[in-house]
């Protein structure tokens, strides 16, 4: 079933991105662009998730509706 996550993407001094989120505890990822980010941060979160579902452990994240709106980052 699919989750939605929500996570803060912030870029670092050193020209990398950083991606964190309150709703899931340890997720950390970095990427050198944002997409690369956001899908290191996906596997993180899946990796994450299932960890807690095998230990049983409650899932507070809203399921993915039909329709999600989200930004689009577009390189001009």
């Amino acid at each position: 079933m699919e989750r939605v996550v929500r996570i803060h993407i912030e870029k670092l001094p050193e020209g990398v991105y950083l991606a964190t989120s309150g709703a899931v505890p340890g997720l950390v990822a970095q990427g050198r662009t944002v997409a690369e980010t956001l899908e290191i941060a996906r596997d993180v979160a899946r990796r994450l998730l299932e960890a807690r579902a095998e230990r049983q452990e409650v899932n507070s994240l809203q399921p993915a509706e039909e329709v999600v709106e989200f930004p689009l980052v577009v390189n001009i």
